[in-house]
Parts: structure tokens; sequence; C-alpha cells
């Protein structure tokens, strides 16, 4: 093509609007009327890439605008709380504005050690371990919220057939002196056995590991259990002596807790994650969703099907296990406090008030917000 030709072809004689270096712009031609729309054309397409940037100039700045969410460290024993990972499937956490890390600690000593020395910001666990460090490490801890009342049960070797039977032996918790130890000591008093006169106690982590200690040693005479743990060491041939729901009554079990000041300074962002929690108990217990909960239960705790299918009926369906709404069992916590005076001389034997150690405004502010969600 000659300099001179242009886009239209040969035909057309117009001289092309020459540009640089002897490159030339295509001219309009009557054969050729699309390659310079007209004017009013021009301009729509410019209103229109105009309105397309505008649009994504906007979004980007909501984008940028929208607050990072809040980073929570939540130390817990082995394994994951099952809210926990509900709440992830169902995206409640970035809902709410919170991002979650897990830390797993190998027995509750460590754990509130790790909470007491500004390791953790808000730990799950049996509620008695937050009364413990109050009263003996003097920690000013408070519990937010409940989750889970207690269906431990005391479990044996094989061919322990009694609870007097123990006498003489050797009997593994996770600490000596705090939760299930203490639902131990109290059931086996119950039978007239004594601690440190009539059997020992030997700490050994928490409830997976103790029930692998037992398969492996045998002198373990028996530990509290509680499920899945007690529904496989039954399966596999131990034997249930006593349940604390008959033998004690209720109790209140694992729940949240967290330094008093930690939680005051983070209100905003700790209500957000509790408001999380109760929706993912919520849809947790929901009979309607009992299949993806059984499919969640295998994968999080590693059951076969028969043994996370039982665990489902325990958890979900009866007394003891998880609460609805994650509601704090204020009459169960007060037989915390009760066995702990009764069982280690807590107090002189009298029992504070609950509210030493609870405070329900945060629980109530969660309550809120989800009542506020559009």
């Amino acid at each position: 093509m000659n300099s001179h030709e242009s886009f239209g072809g040969d035909s057309d004689p117009q001289i092309c609007r020459r540009l640089s270096r002897g490159s030339y712009v295509p001219c309009a031609s009557p054969e050729r009327p699309d390659l310079f729309p007209p004017v009013n054309s021009k301009m729509r397409l410019f209103r229109l890439l105009a309105a397309m940037s505008a649009s994504t100039l906007f979004s980007t700045m909501l984008t940028a605008q929208k607050p990072m969410p809040t980073q929570i460290k939540l130390l817990t024993l082995l394994g994951r709380p099952l809210q926990l990972a509900a709440a992830e499937k169902l995206d409640l956490f970035s809902e709410f504005g919170v991002a979650v890390q897990t830390e797993n600690s190998a027995n509750s000593q460590e754990l509130r050690d790790k909470l007491a020395a500004g390791n953790g910001d808000l730990a799950y666990l049996a509620v008695d371990n937050a009364v413990a460090m109050v009263d003996l490490a003097q920690q000013d801890v408070v519990i937010v919220m409940g989750g889970e009342g207690s269906q431990n049960e005391l479990i044996a070797q094989p061919e322990i057939k009694a609870i007097k039977d123990l006498r003489g032996k050797t009997l593994i918790v996770d600490a000596p002196n705090t939760a299930y130890a203490v639902q131990l000591k109290k059931i086996l008093l119950l039978s007239g056995l004594e601690p440190g006169k009539d059997y020992e106690i030997k700490p050994v982590g928490a409830t997976p590991q103790r029930l692998i200690a037992m398969r492996e040693n045998k002198s373990y005479a028996a530990s509290m259990l509680g499920p899945p743990s007690s529904i496989i060491a039954k399966r596999e041939g131990f034997v249930s002596l006593a349940a604390v729901a008959a033998s004690i009554g209720a109790y209140q079990a694992a729940g949240f807790f967290a330094e008093r000041k930690w939680a005051q300074e983070h209100r905003g962002p700790l209500t957000s994650f509790l408001a999380a929690i109760i929706e993912a108990q919520r849809w947790l217990v929901a009979p309607a969703n009992k299949n993806e909960v059984l499919a969640l239960l295998t994968k999080e705790a590693h059951l076969a099907p028969e043994v996370a299918a039982e665990t489902y009926e325990n958890s979900m369906t009866k007394p003891g296990g998880f609460a609805k709404d994650a509601a704090f069992d204020l009459k169960g916590f007060q037989n915390v406090l009760k066995l702990r005076a009764e069982i280690e001389g807590s107090w002189g034997g009298h029992p504070p008030a609950p509210d030493k150690y609870y405070d329900p405004l945060f629980y109530e502010e969660a309550l809120a917000k989800l009542k506020s969600k559009p």
C-alpha cells in the first residue's frame, strides 16, 4: 500500500490524516463508514468508558474502606471445637468481622499458662479452669459464654467391674485439682474412696491422650472420658462405672473465658466472635443439618461413621451436650463451685457467688448483635 492509500480500499481517493513516521489513520469513506463512528457515537462510547472507570474507582474505594477483620487467638486442647469448624464452614467469622487462629495445648495447665502470659486471647476449656486461674494463680480472668455441659463417664479397664475395685489403683487425669479430676474424686468419694489414701492420681493430659495411655498401660485403671473418647473406649471393651449426669447432676463444662482486661478492651470483636459461635452452635443442633454436621464431625475428629453417629446423638440431642444458643448453665456452674468447695476445700468450704467469675453482659451483647442482623 502506498503512503497516500486509505484503509478503505484502492478505489478510495481520500487522503488520510498523517500521524508520525509516515503512518496514517484510516479515513472514512462512503464504502466504509464504520471506520470513524459519528461524533455522537464517540461521545456515547466516551461516556460509557468514563462511567465504567468511575464505577471501578468507587468499588475500589469501598473495598479500601472496609475494615480489616480483628484477629483473635483461641487456645484449645487437642483438636478444634466443633462450633469453630462450623463457624468457618458457614463463613460466620468473616460476616462478623473477625479472623480466628487456634492453638492447641497438650493439657489444661499448659493452656492456662499461655493465657496468663498473654500468648492467647481467649480459651475454650472446662470453665473450672477459669476458677482455678482466679483463685490459685491470682489471674483476673472472666467467663464470657458457655458451650457444653458434661457427658463424662468414669471409664475403667475391662477387668474392673465396680468402683470399689479401684482401691489401690492409679487413676489418670488432665490436671490433679481442676474440672474432671474433681468430678472423679467426687464419684469415688460417693463409694467411700479418698485420693492419696485409697487410690493415686496421675496427670497425663487431655481426654484423647488419656484413652491412649489406658490402652498402652493397663496399670492406669480408670479415667473420666467424654464423647467421642468414651464411645470409642466402650466399643473397645472398656467399661463405664458411673456417669456425671447421674452421680453429680448438672455441670457447666466447656466454655469461653479470657483475661478480663483483654475482654474489656476488645469488647466489640469479642462479642462479634461470640455471636458467630452462637449462630454456629444453633446450626449444629438443628435437626435439618444432621447430615452436614455428621460429615463435619467425621472430618474434624477423624471418626468412624458409627462413632460419629453416636457422638452426634449424644452431643446434639441429649442433656449435657451442646447447650442451646451456647448459653451458660448457671445452675451447672453453681455445682462446679460447690464441688470445688467440697472436694478441694476451696473458700473454706463455702462457694462464692458465680458473678465473681462470670459476666453475662458479653453474652447478652452477642445475642443483641444476632437480633440486629439484617
